[in-house]
């Protein structure tokens, strides 16, 4: 179970204090070492990059040669000050990534260390701006998505699970999480039957998929409809990317406060940490690399979906 350090991260975060020092702070002292902050933007308008690497028994950080995967927490922001106290739905992604790295942190403090590194990534800005959305509002961000991808993005991640607030939407109606089908270099491939097969065994019930379109996994500069910016790091690397979306019934705002389900997000980061394990193991494909190969070998790049595209302005 993860409760615990759920509720650890989720006071981190529900304080207009938070930041990447407070953040980095109380990581430091469950022992990880691999800690990088870094502030976006202006001190009023901006947010604080968070990078920790967790190493694994055989990975790339003490010489070995074990697969590295990538948890990013993405959002807009952790709150809306002044407008709104508390913590809002969209810091899901935020809670999920820094539960994750809390719970390896115990378990390495007690000799379970993962074969391979893992490293997470987020922000956390509690002033977020809010943006008018149908059917619900949405998070905004100080600093623009592209900037906060490239940081969020490291070239040492083998394969990248993104995790998101998806509930402000009428396409996935179940509350707890589901996962997108995998994305890489423009493709939409099918659904990875390792992570479903995780999924299925974490949360006891069938899997669920979250629906994507092809704009979805376009960069937002392109001014198209996305369903929100869980696939926005598979446009800055050639690896496999998975979102795993924190869902509801019903369409709930990015900036409401009082919305986060903990059983969820507990579920969530359950799922990050199994296919942590199993991952820097070995042991799970994100998809079929001979039938991505096939892809482009028939119908050729589709990286062209990575760029803004021929006209960059928004709609």
């Amino acid at each position: 179970m993860a409760m615990r350090q759920v509720l650890d991260a989720w006071d981190m975060l529900d304080t207009p204090r938070a930041g990447g020092k407070l953040v980095a702070s109380r990581l430091s002292a469950r022992g990880l070492k691999d800690i990088t902050t870094l502030r976006l933007g202006g001190e009023g308008s901006g947010t604080d990059f968070l990078k920790v690497v967790v190493p694994g028994s055989d990975g790339r950080q003490r010489g070995g040669t074990a697969p590295t995967l990538g948890i990013i927490g993405r959002l807009g922001g952790v709150g809306a000050r002044p407008a709104l106290i508390g913590l809002v739905s969209d810091a899901d992604g935020a809670v999920v990534a820094l539960a994750s790295a809390l719970k390896l942190a115990d378990m390495a403090a007690e000799g379970d260390a993962l074969a391979g590194d893992v490293i997470i990534t987020t922000h956390i800005c509690p002033s977020a701006p809010t943006l008018p959305r149908h059917p619900v509002p949405f998070m905004g961000s100080p600093v623009d998505t592209a900037t906060l991808v490239r940081h969020e993005v490291d070239p040492a991640m083998d394969a990248i699970l993104s995790v998101d607030t998806t509930r402000g939407n009428r396409i996935i109606n179940r509350r707890g999480f589901a996962i997108t089908p995998t994305v890489r270099e423009g493709f939409i491939l099918p659904p990875a039957d390792d992570l479903l097969d995780i999924m299925q065994q974490v949360t006891g019930q069938l899997p669920a998929v979250c629906p994507l379109a092809t704009q979805d996994i376009t960069p937002y500069a392109n001014g198209l409809r996305h369903i929100n910016s869980i696939l926005q790091p598979a446009t800055a690397c050639n690896v496999p990317v998975v979102g795993v979306a924190l869902t509801a019934e019903a369409a709930v705002p990015g900036p409401a406060t009082g919305a986060s389900q903990v059983v969820d997000i507990e579920a969530a980061v359950r799922f990050c940490l199994e296919v942590a394990k199993a991952f820097t193991a070995g042991r799970c494909r994100f998809h079929d690399a001979g039938e991505f190969d096939r892809l482009q070998a028939i119908y050729g790049s589709m990286s062209h979906l990575n760029s803004p595209g021929r006209d960059a302005s928004p709609a």
